[in-house]
């Protein structure tokens, strides 16, 4: 007896340390699984078109996706699966013992085919309201990240924002409660339903059948009874078990569709072979562009050219279509008519990130992220060599100035919400900081953004005198409704309504009187109206 007793109780104690052992290894076999599925996903999500970014179904697609790591999906899959297998061994040994009393008996397990048929259809109903809650959820987690983002607390604080934000909140859950009011009782039927076929039939069934031959027949005894009764409700319990994993997994499986939809999406903006070698000249021919959905074209027959080392200023007024210019520049859409060459090739045949690797840039929506400024500067992990060159374009940028104040320097984290002692920089900082980046790769041709948005008119000076230095002798395109680079660039391209109304140089086009001499004048009496002298 004590030898029984000691071995029961080793093999308790193994069984649990091996539950506690595969509980830890797969905790770390998911962490594995899901940093991988987040690469994917995220490297996915870095070729994706730019014009996926302006479609609410892009955002949906990726939400779905990103649930199968957001719900843990992939654990509640390995969960199932080893469910279904221990569901296999012991049903596999109650059903052999069954079978060895009366196999008449498992003809009321066929129930079960009926019990996975309906188990399937109510996957299929979560799953469609599933899907039909994204928007709405997507809308919560908008709220919720948006409250609690810097960027937007003293707006939150100072207005009436977040009444309104709190409302599309409560919408969004109200929506989200409609689907489950319309969907919920069908719902709730159809799991009575696999109840009733799943449990109540089997078992009943067995009791009656068994209980026929304890009484009428009189060929079962009390104790064969006692254990059929228990067997077949353990074989049933088994069975159930793995019918209801299997279509589990059907249900998983229709979550890992949406990643798969999702990483199968393919680019339409795709690159050629071609290599560009050397600096070329810019090519317009006849341009016109309309964004999707939209009705009218931002971008009309544009025809122009830029030579090599040239620097060029498009200028106009808000909407006028020139940061659209920039963006088929980039290759970030293509034009819905006419050409764009580089070099004299179309650029729909260069390879995407070796045409891009030629130009530097600074978008007027510019970003920092929550890393090092060298980090910021030089996109990558710094060592020593790398900050030295960091400094230097943080110089060429005018931002060392604020920089070499802080206590760990260029090493500093911008924003404090990962770091305590990171900083906040005011929108002019950072958009020197942005700059900053520009002067850190290799390129032939500098696209400037409204690179001065956010500086006042001395900085701005100072900026254009540091671009200067750093483009010498590189094709400069700026990008701009304020005229301080219209006066130090060799041509200027006046747009307007998506057309190019002007063109010439700056004394040219003020001789012209104008739309540009319009708008030069109008900005130089502001400054000199403010006391300045910089234009």
């Amino acid at each position: 007896y004590i030898k029984v007793l000691l071995i029961f109780c080793a093999v308790g104690l193994a069984c649990r340390a091996l539950s506690e052992l595969g509980g830890y290894l797969g905790e770390i076999h998911a962490k594995t699984v899901y940093k991988k599925l987040n690469l994917e996903l995220f490297r996915k999500a870095s070729v994706c078109d730019v014009e996926n970014f302006d479609s609410p179904q892009f955002y949906d697609d990726y939400k779905r996706a990103c649930e199968v790591i957001s719900e843990d999906r992939y654990s509640q899959f390995s969960d199932t699966a080893a469910t279904i297998v221990s569901a296999v061994i012991s049903g596999a040994f109650t059903v052999s013992y069954i079978v060895s009393v009366d196999a008449k008996l498992l003809l009321l397990f066929l129930t079960v085919f009926a019990f996975f048929a309906i188990e399937i259809k109510a996957n299929k109903l979560r799953f469609a309201m599933d899907r039909a809650m994204t928007p709405y959820r997507r809308e919560t987690d908008y709220v919720r990240r948006t409250v609690f983002l810097r960027d937007y607390a003293k707006d939150i604080k100072t207005g009436g924002v977040f009444e309104v934000l709190k409302e599309r909140m409560l919408h969004a859950f109200e929506c989200q409660k409609q689907i489950i009011r319309e969907n919920g009782p069908r719902v709730a039927a159809i799991h009575f339903a696999a109840t009733f076929v799943g449990q109540v039939l089997p078992i009943g069934g067995a009791y009656a059948y068994s209980a026929y031959r304890f009484i009428a027949k009189k060929d079962l005894s009390v104790a064969d009874f006692s254990v059929l009764i228990t067997a077949v409700s353990s074989a049933k319990n088994s069975i159930t078990r793995l019918i209801a994993a299997v279509a589990e997994l059907q249900e998983y499986s229709l979550y890992f569709g949406n990643m798969r939809e999702f990483l199968e999406r393919e680019p339409k903006i795709v690159g050629g072979g071609r290599i560009p070698d050397k600096p070329g000249r810019i090519e317009f021919r006849d341009v016109s562009f309309t964004y999707p959905g939209a009705k009218k074209p931002s971008l009309e027959h544009i025809t122009l050219t830029i030579e090599p080392g040239q620097t060029v200023a498009i200028v106009g007024r808000n909407g006028a279509g020139k940061s659209t210019f920039v963006k088929l520049l980039l290759r970030f859409y293509d034009p819905t008519e006419g050409e764009i060459y580089y070099d004299g090739v179309n650029i729909k045949e260069y390879d995407l990130d070796a045409l891009r690797a030629r130009i530097g840039t600074v978008f007027q929506d510019y970003k920092v992220f929550a890393l090092s400024i060298n980090e910021n500067v030089l996109c990558r992990e710094c060592d020593e060599a790398d900050e030295a060159l960091a400094e230097t374009c943080l110089k060429d940028s005018g931002a060392w100035t604020k920089v070499e104040t802080l206590p760990d320097k260029a090493r500093t984290v911008l924003t404090r919400e990962f770091d305590e002692g990171g900083v906040g920089l005011s929108g002019g900082e950072q958009q020197k900081v942005a700059a900053a980046r520009m002067f850190a790769h290799a390129f032939d041709l500098a696209v400037l953004d409204e690179p001065s948005s956010a500086l006042d008119p001395v900085a701005e000076y100072r900026m254009y005198e540091s671009l200067i230095r750093a483009t010498r002798g590189k094709t400069v395109i700026y990008i701009s409704h304020r005229l301080s680079s219209a006066t130090i660039s060799d041509m200027v391209f006046v747009f307007a309504g998506g057309r190019m109304v002007e063109s010439g140089s700056h004394s040219e086009l003020m001789e012209q009187g104008g739309l540009y001499s319009e708008m030069f004048t109008l900005q130089a009496s502001n400054y000199i109206e403010a006391g300045g002298d910089v234009l």
